[in-house]
């Protein structure tokens, strides 16, 4: 268990609670500012482990996240599945019609469309995190401004809940990812799953050979997502996400892969996430049953 886990965001953050449902409430959490940064604190050792969001099942992916993935040593470890709730929240007694501003992070507000769009004047302001617009509100007192966060960002900071359940789909999850350095990571012999990162030629029916064989050999294809190669225009590489039953069918494919990739990197192998249907938990609850600490960290690390 690390002692330390760096996460994007701050206090209130779906980060926040995404690393407590995986880790339980014994580390410390180092607040970052940037994705980068919690790959920096990974990568540099103040940081035993780091959580970085990958994907929304409404807003996509977060692309700029499959690169820290391929520049860095860093190795994927394990994933979480964390359903999410967006509200819209306000200091206590402003009604809607007062508002004028809605705060959130562009993912948080990409995922709650349909409800911003029935208030066209409303100005949207992204920010770097959902529970530092809550916070910012709390202590600024800024008057006909609303944020989007969860409920646990709400009772930390002392916000009402103006109107519930804002996202475009009751079934809004985030998909989480692990990270570990490169070079310390033990196998897991558990492990059921793996992050690939590859390039084929660029040639008609390359792309298809490396799905075939993912086929053949009986893996599911979870993930498939497409990127630029730095230094060759309009050619990509991609990251794919592959499920298996048996560490030899994941062996297998690797074999198969090599003659028709040009690259071939496995960023990890880790065990499944589950993924949980039910009612949104208390904050208590989601945070491991107490508040737990969320360390300062100096700006210099932030950049």
């Amino acid at each position: 268990m690390p002692q330390h886990v760096s996460i994007q965001g701050f206090r209130g953050s779906f980060h926040e609670v995404a690393a407590r449902q995986y880790f339980g409430p014994k580390p410390a959490l180092l607040p970052c500012a940037t994705f980068g940064a919690v790959v920096a604190h990974v990568v540099s050792g103040t940081a035993g482990a780091g959580l970085m969001a990958m994907e929304n099942s409404l807003a996509g992916s977060i692309l700029p996240n499959y690169l820290l993935l391929e520049r860095h040593a860093v190795r994927v470890t394990g994933e979480v599945y964390l359903p999410i709730h967006q509200h819209l929240l306000a200091l206590p007694g402003t009604t809607l019609a007062q508002v004028r501003a809605v705060h959130s992070h562009p993912m948080a507000l990409r995922q709650c469309g349909d409800f911003l769009d029935r208030h066209p004047h409303w100005k949207l302001v992204e920010t770097d995190d959902t529970g530092h617009s809550a916070q910012l509100l709390a202590e600024t007192r800024s008057p006909g401004v609303a944020v989007v966060a969860g409920a646990q960002a709400a009772e930390l900071f002392g916000l009402h809940i103006l109107a519930p359940a804002i996202h475009d789909d009751p079934h809004n999850y985030t998909r989480f990812l692990v990270l570990e350095r490169s070079g310390t990571v033990q196998p897991d012999p558990r492990a059921d799953k793996a992050s690939l990162y590859f390039c084929a030629p660029h040639a008609p029916g390359s792309l298809a050979a490396v799905l075939t064989r993912v086929a053949a050999w009986g893996l599911n294809l979870s993930k498939l997502q497409s990127g630029p190669r730095p230094g060759q225009p309009w050619q990509y590489g991609f990251h794919a996400d592959v499920e298996f039953e048996e560490k030899e069918q994941f062996e297998a494919l690797l074999a198969d892969l090599e003659p028709v990739t040009e690259e071939l990197r496995v960023l990890g192998t880790y065990r499944r996430g589950k993924m949980e249907i039910g009612n949104e938990p208390s904050l208590r609850e989601e945070l491991g049953g107490t508040r737990q600490s969320v360390l300062s960290v100096p700006d210099t690390l932030l950049r």
